[in-house]
This record gives C-alpha cells, structure tokens and sequence, in this order.
C-alpha cells in the first residue's frame, strides 16, 4: 500500500545562478569538467535570506539543489559521456533528463556579498533556479572508498596526489601546441571564458564523438566546439594533441561590423586580426 503523501510537492526558488552558460550544450557535465568556471548564485530579497547565510563563508564548498528547468521531460535510460558499454538507467547516471529534474552540484564557494555566493566550478546553465544550499562537510559527505558501479568496469588504481580516489574511467592525456595556449591565453583575457580547463576537462574524458560532446570528425582528426570557437585535435592511442583554435564565426559575419550586432562578434574579429584565419 502508498504510504499517505500529497499528489505533487510544491518547490520555490530561493535563487537563480548566472554562469554566463546559455545552453545545455554549454554547460559542462560536472564540476570537476567546469574547473575555473566563475559564476554567481543570487537569492532572493525579501525572504529573510540574508539570515540564512550567516556562517556559510566558513566553508570552502556548499552542496547546491536546483531544478533542470530547459528540461521538458525525461528518459528511463540515458547515455552517459563516460560510458563504455551502452545505455544505463537513469537512476544509475547523473543525467538531467530525470522524472524530477533536480540537480545536485557540490561547488567551491569564493565569498558570500550580501545575498550573492560566488562560486566557482559551476555547471549550470545561466538562470539556473536554486532550490537549497547545504555546506558540503569532508568527514561525513566524502566516502572515497564507495563503489563506482558500472564505472568500475574501467577503474583505474592508486590514488590522485591530493590523496583522493582516481577518475574510475582512464583519462586521455592532453597537449596543445606552444601557440594554440597563446590563443587559449588571449581568449581567456578578453572574454573569461577558461578555455584551456574546458578543452582539457572534455577531451581528458574522452575525445570520440558523441551525443552530449560537440565534437565531429574532420579529417583525420575531430573538431571541439566550446561556445563559438572551434579546436581541432588528432588523437593516438591515449595522446590527444590539441594543434587548431580558430572562430566559429562565419568570414562574412565577421568582415563589416553591423549595428546591433552581439559584441562578442568584436572578439572574434580581433582575434582572426591577431592570429589570422587559420
């Protein structure tokens, strides 16, 4: 027999996070693929809030609930970017695409201003709505000997150097060229888009095509789409060699300067200036 419980749950937003993220196909998969990714969450005013946040600085990361909202429905089984065998149950993936589209992000927290956390390593979408916020507490939340399901078909041994378990699935070891760090460098200084961590964070966990990665064959190598710019890199064995950055951006949109137009075309204009088509 159901246990008596009411037919829906009703959920406020506390809050919403401004990640500068605008699509699904932005956001990184995990934290741990967001590494660098600055980013705000502002509560509400007028809720007694300002209260609620009182002592929460003390922690160096915060657990954060909130709500999938660009999801419109769910899957009974996914395909996880990491996995190696096919299709697994929702319930055993972190996919959005659940019957309640909660989400759970542990975040590392920068400052508390008044009622704005700012956070880094965010994988939200921006608009993202809050539901709570929960100090991620060391002792009781980390549990580095747990099992990692069909994860640990692939697990590596030993430990990372911080004394944490390693990434159950073999990683890719990634390198760019002298030159393309230079345009990493410069995109990240007009733009604050941490576009080296975001290259080195998908294509570490695998750089096949995918459904949830924008990666396509070109050539004899693949293509990465972070934002509108596009990474070319080969692969051979467990190498991935990153040797491409160039604009996403089309040649006509970007040879005559049109009012109105996203500033961001700007930045790719003098990037193409400084470093040429190519």
């Amino acid at each position: 027999m159901e246990p008596d419980a009411p037919a829906r749950l009703c959920l406020e937003p506390i809050g919403h996070a401004y990640t500068g993220l605008a699509t699904r196909v932005d956001a990184p998969r995990q934290p741990q693929a967001a590494a660098g990714i600055a980013g705000r969450i502002e509560l509400l005013p007028g809720r007694n809030f300002e209260h609620a946040l009182e002592d929460l600085e003390g922690w160096s990361r915060v657990w954060v609930i909130y709500w999938f909202h660009l999801n419109e429905s769910w899957r009974p089984k996914v395909l996880p970017p990491r996995s190696q065998s096919g299709r697994k149950g929702v319930f055993a993936t972190r996919s959005p695409h659940r019957p309640n589209p909660l989400g759970l992000s542990v975040l590392r927290l920068q400052r508390v201003e008044g009622l704005t956390l700012h956070l880094l390593d965010l994988d939200l979408v921006d608009g993202t709505p809050i539901l709570d916020l929960k100090p991620y507490v060391p002792y009781t939340d980390a549990h580095p000997d747990a099992r990692s399901g069909w994860l640990d078909d692939a697990a590596q041994s030993g430990t990372r150097a911080d004394g944490a378990p390693p990434d159950p699935v073999a990683t890719f070891n990634v390198q760019f060229e002298a030159a393309i760090l230079e345009r990493c460098a410069w995109i990240t200084s007009r733009t604050g888009l941490a576009l080296e961590q975001r290259i080195r964070a998908t294509l570490s966990t695998g750089p096949a095509p995918h459904p949830y990665r924008r990666i396509r064959p070109d050539g004899a190598g693949f293509v990465l789409s972070v934002k509108e710019w596009r990474i070319r890199f080969a692969v051979e064995g467990r190498e991935v060699r990153v040797s491409g950055l160039v604009s996403g951006y089309r040649a006509s949109q970007l040879d005559v300067a049109r009012e109105g137009e996203d500033p961001l075309l700007a930045v790719h204009r003098e990037f193409r200036t400084g470093f040429g088509p190519d």
